[in-house]
């Protein structure tokens, strides 16, 4: 069975067009959402911006041209929104992923070294 869906499983849009995709997720622990893009032009998995609970964060490379939301935790949903296609680059696969997001710091590393 499925674990993470995305919808709409593709989608045809023209220059200028608004673009709204949604994620979701089954996995109880799971409190993250990721959105990535795979153009053409790049076929490597660029990460456009993640959904931390319900804390969205967007990549520097793609501030003001998407916008994610959601709820990754309580209602297991993102979106990925964008409202124009603007860049040729824009014209790509788009994935969503889902994890159980863990983070920590090292003290040692709060520190200055006295040395």
């Amino acid at each position: 069975t499925d674990k993470v869906h995305q919808t709409p499983t593709a989608k045809l849009k023209g220059p200028e067009d608004k673009v709204n995709l949604t994620c979701s997720h089954t996995v109880s622990n799971y409190n993250m959402i990721l959105w990535y893009q795979q153009s053409a032009q790049n076929t490597a998995l660029k990460l456009i911006g993640y959904v931390w609970n319900t804390s969205p964060t967007v990549e520097d490379s793609f501030k003001g041209r998407f916008d994610v939301s959601g709820d990754a935790a309580a209602n297991k949903m993102a979106y990925l929104h964008f409202p124009k296609v603007t860049e040729a680059e824009d014209s790509a696969v788009y994935f969503c992923a889902a994890s159980e997001a863990q983070c920590f710091t090292i003290p040692s590393l709060l520190y200055k070294n006295p040395l």
